[in-house]
């Protein structure tokens, strides 16, 4: 879809004891609340909700808290294509960043969400390419306002999502919202919209108990007879049909496993 770097995210409080780090990977260190004393190659910087850091792959590191503290943690693949871009080359060479109501609000947003549950990868993607630009004091790009708004439709299917709403919130006209979908997604925004509540409603109809209806609704169709039309159209299957096909094909791959 986009070329976003692999990430994890993880919402962490630092002991007071100093812990001192080196990882393949880049780090992104947010606070959230309270202060995190960290030390980068030997310079050393005073974390708090107005004030973040980006450890660079490889960079020894050492951080402890000064008292109670939380921080979003982004790591970042070393690999990422993203890292070899100038305004993480910017942030690299100044590793202590201040914060900007742009970025704070960005990160209120990601504490919440990281708050004692995992965060599905989509949502990750779609926060990062708007983080970068928060971070870099530039004006969010039309590409992560759609990494963002997809991230977004991907966690909430279930939203009355049209193209007038989508628009809004990627904050870009219809028109250019659907310019935008055909660049960088080849599809229209109704048909990727599609797609992905398709996606959703095969994969809860997999792996959860909901009833048939209940899946409707959570992935953003209308009733249970919206979901069959569109399944039928879409694998010329109906939702129940496609259950206990995945059913019988699970059962039948634990019987066929071999017992050591």
């Amino acid at each position: 879809m986009f070329a976003l770097p692999p990430t994890d995210v993880h919402l962490r409080s630092y002991g007071a004891q100093r812990e001192a780090d080196r990882h393949a990977f880049a780090q992104l260190v947010l606070p959230v609340a309270g202060v995190v004393l960290l030390d980068i190659e030997g310079s050393e910087g005073r974390l708090d909700p107005l004030h973040g850091a980006l450890v660079a792959p490889g960079a020894w590191h050492a951080q402890c808290g000064d008292g109670a503290n939380q921080s979003i943690v982004v790591d970042i693949d070393a690999d990422s294509e993203a890292l070899a871009r100038g305004d993480w080359q910017r942030l690299l060479e100044r590793p202590f960043t201040p914060l900007g109501p742009a970025t704070r609000k960005l990160i209120e947003y990601m504490a919440l969400m990281t708050a004692g549950r995992p965060v599905r990868a989509e949502l990750v993607h779609g926060w990062i390419p708007l983080l970068l630009d928060a971070l870099a004091d530039a004006a969010p790009q039309a590409a992560s306002r759609l990494a963002a708004l997809c991230a977004h439709i991907e966690a909430e299917p279930g939203r009355p999502w049209t193209t007038d709403t989508m628009a809004r919130h990627a904050g870009v006209s219809v028109s250019r919202l659907h310019a935008l979908f055909r660049e960088e997604l080849d599809a229209s925004p109704h048909a990727w919209l599609m797609a992905r509540r398709l996606d959703r409603a095969c994969e809860w109809l997999v792996t959860g108990r909901r009833t048939i209806a209940d899946v409707a609704l959570a992935a953003g169709f209308t009733d249970q007879s919206a979901l069959t039309r569109a399944m039928r159209t879409a694998f010329d299957t109906t939702p129940a049909a496609y259950r206990r096909a995945s059913q019988e094909n699970g059962t039948k791959n634990r019987e066929e496993t071999p017992r050591k």
